[in-house]
């Protein structure tokens, strides 16, 4: 059995943001070339969420740095993301007033987020 050894990872938790509009982003990204899905959340910048998943790629790029020593040589590798999970953080609840003197609950999500980054030798593609 292969050992999984060039796998890096990186988390956030506590995004305070919902875990189903971090999802819409995190399916543009899923299984891409790193530098691509770098690309493509630069372009979606309209969303708060794609600033959040951009510094998370950053940060798994520099674990990666810090763990192999250099980047990648271009010519026999390129990493890619392996696996990007969303998982729903802590709830804050909160009661909103409402007509005769009853509070309707108003549910503040977050979002755990985890990323794996692994590299792909052009040979296996």
């Amino acid at each position: 059995m292969k050992q999984d050894t060039n796998i890096v990872s990186a988390s956030l938790n506590g995004v305070r943001s919902s875990p189903r509009k971090i999802r819409l982003i995190a399916n543009l990204v899923r299984n891409k070339e790193i530098y691509r899905a770098l690309d493509l959340l630069n372009y979606s910048s309209k969303k708060k969420v794609s600033l959040i998943l951009k510094k998370l790629l950053f940060s798994l790029l520099s674990n990666w740095k810090k763990k192999y020593n250099q980047l990648f040589s271009e010519e026999k590798e390129f990493l890619y993301i392996k696996e990007i999970r969303v998982d729903q953080g802590k709830t804050l609840k909160r009661l909103r007033p409402v007509p005769q003197g009853r509070g309707h609950r108003i549910r503040k999500r977050s979002s755990n987020i985890t990323v794996f980054l692994d590299k792909k030798n052009i040979k296996e593609i």
